[in-house]
This record gives C-alpha cells, structure tokens and sequence, in this order.
C-alpha cells in the first residue's frame, strides 16, 4: 500500500484545488496536492517538499483532517489530508495545468480523481452553506 499526503491549504476561507496536467494519468482532473511519502519522511515533511516541488511555496502543516484508503487497479493508497496554510513564497505551478482558490461548498463543481472526492465530501459537510446567511 502506497502512503501519500494530501494538503488542504487554506486561504481567507477558501481552499486551494490544483488541476493535474494533460500528460498525468488522470489528466486534468482536480486533486488537493500533495503526493508519495518517501523513506525516512513523515506526512508533514512530505507535504512540505511536494508544496514547495509543486508550487515552490512554504506551508505549515497544521492538523490531520482525514485519512483513507483508496483502491485503484494499479493498487492501494492510503491518505493522509492534512489542513495547511501557505506560509511563504510566490505561487509558481510547475506540474499542474491550473490551480484555484475555492470555497468548501463549490468543491463538488470540481471532477476530482477518486482518491480525493471522499476528501472534497467530508469538507464539504465539515463547512456547509449557511443558507440563512446568504444574501
């Protein structure tokens, strides 16, 4: 079973989505980034490398959200998706075809890979519309 992280960065209440690139195998389609857990390195440490790989930003790595275990045919993930904010550096996608900043309820506009959706859900009831608060 493959471990692989995924972050939640937030910013001013929205969260950050990437749209994998056209040569991925599950191209185009929406993920929190994030990736593999190399030898020797714990969740945050990877979740701080991949931010800085994918984006060549710095993160804190705050709380585990949720982890899961997804099957594809190729094999199992197990995932750890971690809440992070986005301490430092110039937002610069060097393996994704785009990225956005989203409210938690607009997550399920999004086709997410399968591994993430599950995530993309739980925020999605941990943060609902506040529909007496909505003009």
């Amino acid at each position: 079973m493959l471990k692989v992280t995924a972050a939640i960065v937030t910013k001013n209440n929205r969260i950050l989505i990437a749209q994998k690139g056209p040569t991925d195998k599950r191209a185009l389609k929406w993920e929190f980034p994030g990736g593999k857990i190399d030898p020797g390195e714990t969740p945050e440490q990877c979740l701080a490398r991949e931010l800085m790989e994918e984006f060549e930003i710095e993160i804190s790595v705050g709380d585990l959200f949720t982890d899961s275990i997804f099957i594809y045919p190729e094999g199992q993930l197990y995932i750890l998706a971690y809440f992070c904010t986005w301490s430092g550096g110039e937002m610069n996608p060097t393996e994704h075809a785009d990225y956005k900043w989203v409210l938690a309820e607009e997550l399920d506009q999004f086709d997410f890979v399968p591994s993430d959706l599950p995530i993309a859900q739980k925020l999605m009831r941990k943060f609902p519309v506040d529909k007496k608060n909505t003009p």
